[in-house]
């Protein structure tokens, strides 16, 4: 038996959806016209987006991070806000202070809220791990609150509100790497990797002329909220939720019948919201992908960007070269699909 997007649902709303899909189609296409290469990457945001989450991009400099979010926003219609973070950054300057202003007829001095960047419908908190932990600690808090409070009052940020934070891997001297715990915060981690040698000089050719590739939207707030209320309209049988806590369970090395490299190298599991984070991303992979319900497939998919920022290794890991991705691989391969029948 298998389920399309026609199930179930009157004409109408099956041409709204349809005209929704499309758009979000037309969004990954009209991205690509400007970044070349890092088709998954551009995937990845898109579902970290459509379901609802936030996402971290980890990455060396020049893979064209920042050029990415910037190409989203442009290409959704949605306000866009850059914040670039830096060791004397505090707090009020994401959020917004009290300005205290002076009436030139009466005298009048009264106090007006300024608002900070993080009121936004796309904000893009670059190297986040350069400013101090009270700082990322409010970047945070608004990201999972959605809403900020400020001299006693209590301010709703716009929806959608998506954050998309960058970090890089290989530059950690006078730093500040996230907490575990906030680390979690992040739908996705993301890893942007080297272009293949035809992309380098596509890159090279494209980067170095005067031609500049202009976007146009194709998707607005409006519809980018239906989207995110699609996403989590979109069901999952009780076996698609079994595997994904399995496979949340599977990473804890506490647990019986777990995975070889699981109790020799992990230190620390995933948490009930890495399920959470599977069955959403399987659910906006499946969406995207003109279905409606989850296939193990749609879990194994998201498997990695949702887990590799949540499984903390050990030092006999580090030690012996066992990378994260290596275990969510045996992860995937020792833990069972369950079996239905149903083909989707």
């Amino acid at each position: 038996m298998s389920m399309t997007l026609t199930s179930e649902a009157s004409p109408t709303e099956t041409t709204d959806r349809d005209r929704l899909l499309a758009s979000a189609v037309r969004l990954r296409e009209e991205v690509s016209r400007r970044i070349i290469g890092q088709e998954t990457v551009l995937e990845e945001i898109l579902l970290a987006l459509v379901a609802g989450g936030h996402a971290l991009l980890v990455g060396v400099p020049g893979l064209a991070k920042t050029l990415m979010i910037k190409s989203v926003s442009e290409a959704m219609h949605l306000e866009f806000r850059r914040i670039q973070f830096t060791p004397d950054l505090v707090p009020s300057d994401i959020t917004g202070t009290e300005i205290m202003e002076e009436d030139q007829a009466s005298g009048h001095r009264s106090f007006r809220f300024s608002r900070g960047p993080i009121f936004a419908n796309i904000v893009l908190a670059d190297e986040i791990n350069r400013a101090p932990p009270r700082t990322q600690a409010a970047l945070l808090e608004a990201m999972q609150e959605h809403r900020v409070t400020v001299a006693g009052e209590t301010m709703t940020l716009p929806a959608p509100f998506f954050v998309l934070a960058t970090q890089n891997p290989i530059e950690q001297e006078g730093t500040y790497p996230l907490p575990e715990a906030q680390l979690d915060r992040f739908l996705f981690d993301i890893r942007l990797g080297y272009p293949s040698p035809h992309e380098e000089v596509a890159i090279l050719r494209t980067t170095t002329s005067v031609e500049t590739v202009k976007l146009s939207p194709v998707l607005d707030a409006k519809q980018a909220v239906q989207l995110q209320r699609l996403v989590r309209e979109i069901p999952a049988a009780e076996p698609a939720l079994w595997y994904a806590s399995n496979l949340v369970r599977a990473t804890r090395p506490d647990q019986p019948d777990i995975p070889p490299l699981v109790k020799d190298y992990v230190r620390w599991g995933a948490g009930p919201r890495a399920g959470q984070a599977l069955v959403l991303g399987a659910k906006a992979y499946a969406l995207l992908n003109g279905r409606l319900a989850v296939a193990p497939a749609d879990i194994r998919r998201v498997a990695h960007a949702v887990l590799r920022h949540r499984v903390l290794l050990n030092f006999a890991a580090e030690a012996e070269g066992v990378s994260v991705e290596r275990v969510i691989d045996q992860l995937l391969e020792t833990v069972p699909e369950p079996k239905s029948g149903i083909t989707v």
